[in-house]
């Protein structure tokens, strides 16, 4: 197991990164800060949902297998209960790091979607959020890290 600030550098060092559950309500929705900080520190951020053509002003695609030329890492930040199936398309298409996006809450972890990305080679990140760390750390994300961290929302090790 790799600490998680490691394990928040390799992902974050991929520059194709997906997010599904970007709403197109965006209010204060998680999945959608995550996208606009990733799109707006240079990834090619592709925001993932099947109900929407169009987010944030962007493309928004209905599943992982429709990003052009794919992605290297997929945020999680749907509800848990759709985790797996996206877990599972992430394994067939050989996206090899995955983050449950979890601030407060129960966020997206699915500890089972967790257990079957790592049983097929993939870093699974089961939850705080990619705003926590590196170039896309704000200063408010970073003062919340440490108290996640102590409530067992941002895993120590993965």
């Amino acid at each position: 197991m790799e600490k998680i600030a490691d394990a928040a550098a390799a992902f974050l060092s991929h520059s194709r990164v997906a997010v599904t559950g970007v709403s197109r309500t965006p209010e204060n929705h998680g999945s959608n800060v995550v996208y606009r900080r990733l799109r707006d520190r240079g990834y090619e951020a592709f925001a993932v949902n099947p109900n929407a053509t169009e987010v944030e002003g962007d493309r928004c695609y209905p599943d992982l297998a429709s990003i052009p030329d794919g992605v290297e890492a997929v945020v999680i930040g749907t509800a848990p209960e759709r985790a797996q199936a996206t877990m599972e398309e992430c394994v067939e298409l050989g996206i090899g790091h995955v983050w449950f996006h979890r601030g407060p809450g129960a966020g997206s972890v699915d500890p089972e979607a967790a257990r079957h990305g790592r049983e097929h080679g993939i870093v699974v990140i089961d939850g705080g959020c990619p705003c926590m760390f590196g170039p896309t750390a704000d200063f408010g994300h970073k003062v919340m890290r440490p108290f996640l961290k102590l409530a067992g929302s941002v895993p120590r090790r993965v």
